[in-house]
């Protein structure tokens, strides 16, 4: 099971995915950039390692109305988050392992732990608005 490509169509998918406990693994990337291509096989292997969680794949510009005022600086772009905690968003090397070991480090912590970190900088405050894919669909569905 590869990552879900993330169209208006399977908006409900996700929204529901993130009402649960199951992680969401979320890579913004577009379909012209040749980094992304490349990257797209190593991300979609990490998700069939991990059918527990949710990988999603994210066209920004197929999908403008979901990822709208995002700060998307560079590619790939990676956004785990579980219900409505955002515990890390930003750009990273493209090499899936570092993702692995990223979202590993996230659950390996406690609940209590995540929220405080979700809370413990301006950006990471900020994330927890500008962000969560839970909060975007929500607004786009209804």
């Amino acid at each position: 099971m590869s990552a879900l490509f993330l169209v208006p169509e399977n908006f409900p998918q996700l929204a529901s995915t993130l009402s649960q406990d199951k992680w969401v693994v979320a890579c913004l990337c577009a379909a012209w950039c040749d980094v992304c291509k490349q990257y797209r096989a190593g991300f979609d292997a990490l998700a069939d390692e991990h059918p527990e969680h949710q990988f999603v794949w994210i066209d920004i510009e197929d999908q403008a109305d979901l990822v709208g005022d995002l700060d998307v600086e560079n590619f790939p772009t990676i956004l785990i988050q579980q219900r409505d905690t955002v515990v890390f968003y930003g750009t990273m090397l493209p090499e899936p392992r570092q993702v692995a070991r990223l979202l590993q480090a996230q659950l390996d912590r406690s609940q209590e732990e995540l929220q405080q970190e979700a809370i413990s900088t301006a950006t990471r405050k900020e994330w927890q608005q500008s962000a969560n894919l839970k909060a975007r669909l929500a607004e786009i569905i209804s």
